[in-house]
Parts: structure tokens; sequence; C-alpha cells
């Protein structure tokens, strides 16, 4: 059915190139389906609930979660790849799994687990995300991991240094020749930027961090801005911002349709092997993305580096980093099923990063007020 409904250069399920572990192929639904079913009921999946992306799950029940991120990610990019002609399911296999590595506390956690593993080879959520589906879950009797196939798999990984590709094997083989990626898997790295930062500006508004008045400097909010008080002039300020933002990602979305259809155009590939060899073809246009990383630069500026959120960063990272020495000097303190094993420092350093990482918000200051308060007897 999928050499039916998708382009010739978009990745079919039958064509794969499989899994690590052989398994009989699924009987009602495709690979790529499989991969998306076992992504949602894996335990890294369900922890995206009580993990921040920008505020701390705590603080207001209405701010975006990892989990109610990486479900926009993938609704922008089903509605995208259905455009394309590209393969819905893979997208969405992607798109799931692209934050399951995640820290608790956002970047401010991955900065300072990053800085905690500098001898140890570093810690970076794309390839713990990777990490997470090929190793850490421990669902299935046959193998860790949940045994997704190569194309999803090649999608999660978004980037990666020379060094640490060369130890992928064929998943790290892209990287070291400069070959691109499936259309699904560069469009589900797209949807993942449209969604954060449209929805940062939301978050960011009902936080009290921004203010329209200072989202009126940004061409692309001041855009939509505008039309929303002509249409509608006496609508309440929370639905004039409600309708700008839908209106920016719609026109995201429909410059990175047409931008993309005519890259694939102009390219004319005829296989995903094509693609492969192509230029990055999933892409806004120039306007667009000058647009677009004018945004970026004002969330980075005004809330990403507003001092509110700075604070609980700060204490993110105090967390974080008492949290890893303090495993890391006692092992005994970790529980039995996340210890190394043997006496290898490398070794146990990357078992209490998985363990950290594997955490959420609540979790880990749980875990920090076990350590390290002395309560009531």
């Amino acid at each position: 059915m999928e050499s039916f409904l998708l382009a010739s250069y978009a990745a079919k399920s039958d064509q794969s190139r499989g899994r690590v572990f052989d398994e009989p192929a699924p009987e009602n639904r495709t690979e790529f389906q499989r991969d998306r079913d076992r992504i949602i009921h894996c335990g890294a999946f369900r922890r995206l609930e009580y993990k921040t992306q920008v505020f701390v799950n705590h603080e207001n029940d209405l701010f975006r979660t990892r989990l109610t991120h990486t479900l926009e990610v993938a609704q922008i990019g089903r509605a995208v790849a259905r455009n394309l002609q590209l393969n819905c399911d893979l997208v969405e296999a992607i798109s799931l799994a692209h934050d399951l590595g995640h820290t608790p506390f956002g970047h401010a956690g991955q900065d300072a687990l990053n800085t905690c593993m500098s001898g140890y080879g570093g810690f970076e959520h794309n390839l713990q995300s990777l990490r997470v589906v090929e190793t850490l879950e421990h669902r299935y009797g046959s193998f860790d991991g949940l045994n997704l196939t190569f194309e999803t798999r090649e999608g999660i990984l978004k980037h990666c240094t020379t060094e640490v590709a060369a130890g992928l094997g064929e998943l790290g083989l892209r990287f070291l020749e400069n070959r691109q990626p499936s259309l699904e898997a560069q469009l589900a790295n797209i949807a993942d930027e449209i969604a954060y930062n449209n929805h940062d500006v939301d978050d960011g508004l009902r936080s009290g961090l921004i203010t329209v008045s200072q989202l009126q400097d940004v061409e692309l909010f001041a855009r939509y801005w505008h039309e929303v008080r002509s249409l509608m002039p006496h609508i309440s300020e929370r639905r004039m911002i409600y309708e700008t933002i839908r209106r920016m990602i719609g026109a995201l979305i429909i410059d990175l349709t047409h931008t993309s259809r005519e890259n694939i155009l102009q390219a004319a590939p005829l296989s995903i092997e094509d693609v492969h060899n192509a230029p990055r073809l999933i892409a806004f246009s120039e306007q667009m993305t000058k647009a677009s990383d004018e945004l970026k630069q004002f969330l980075f500026h005004n809330l990403y580096r507003h001092y509110q959120v700075k604070r609980m960063g700060s204490k993110a990272q105090l967390i974080i980093t008492r949290l890893f020495e303090i495993f890391m000097t006692d092992p005994q303190l970790l529980p039995p099923d996340h210890q190394a094993g043997n006496n290898i420092e490398a070794d146990h350093a990357r078992c209490v990063a998985d363990y950290i990482a594997g955490m959420t918000d609540r979790y880990a200051m749980r875990e920090y007020r076990r350590l390290f308060e002395v309560e009531d007897v």
C-alpha cells in the first residue's frame, strides 16, 4: 500500500534496512507503525510528562512538558509529510522518540550532566535518546532496547561528532560520508524547531517573562498580531495570542511545504538513495529562515536568559551536579539495577548519567532531598 500512496523517494517500511535483531514481520501494521507503538508504550516516553520544556513542571499546569512538546512535533510532522507524500508513520515515530533521552530540567540539566561527564565521553541528549531505544529500555525478553528499525534510529540521531560517529557502525556512516538522512528524518528535525519556537512564545507570554510589546519587534509575530487585531478587535488578549501563534505556525508549515516541494522538484530524486546523496531538501525559504532565526534570537535573549529562568536553571544544575558527585563517590547509593557491575570508572559514570537522565524533574528533586536533607524524626 505504501508504494501506491508515497512518493518514490519516501521511506518505505517494506524496504527498511531492518532491525538489529531479526523479528517476524508484523501482520496488521507496518514496520514503522510498530516502531511508533513501541515508543509510545515504553517507560521513557511516559516520563516525558514530568520533564521540563522551559519551565519546571510544577510551576504551572499549562506550561509545556517534554511530552506535550513531543506530541506537537509529531502533529506538525505528520501534516507536512502528508502534503509531501512522505511516510507519516516514520515521521511520527522519529518525532515521538526524539526527546526520550532528555534530562530533567531541560537544557540546564543537559548542560550540567555534560559537564559532569566531560571526562567520560560527555552527554548529549540525542545520543542518549538513541541509547534509550537501543539499550536502556528492558521490555522484551529477546533483546535490550526497543529494537527499532534503522530508519527510525537514524532519524533520532540528528547530529554527532565524527569521533562518535566512527563508533556507531552503519548508523554513523552518513556523518562520516557527509550524506543526508531520509526526508522523514529531515522533516522531524524542522517540525521540532517549529513546535518549540512558537510554543515557547506562548509559555513565555503566559508566564509574564516576555510581553506582547516586546514581541512587536519580531517581524513574524508582529505581522500576525496586527492581522488578528485588525480582523478581531474585540476578542481578549489571550485569544489574540492564540490566534497569532496559530497563524505563525500555519505560515511556517506552508512555507516549509512549498519550499521543500520546490527543492525536491529541482533535485529530482527517484529513490531514497538519491535523497541520501542530495543536499538537504526539507527547508524553509530564505525569507522564512531569516524570520524564524529572528524569533529564535529573541527567545534566547529575552526568555531563556531571563533571570528567573536562569535562577531555576542554576538550581537544576546544582541538583544534577550534586547527585552525580554523590553517586560517583558511593556507587552503593544507586539502585542495584543501575550499578555498573564492574570497577571501571567510565562504565560507572555512564550508569550514573543514565540514572540521572532518566529522572523526571520531581523525581530528581525528591532524590536530592533524600540524599542531602535531614528530615525531622
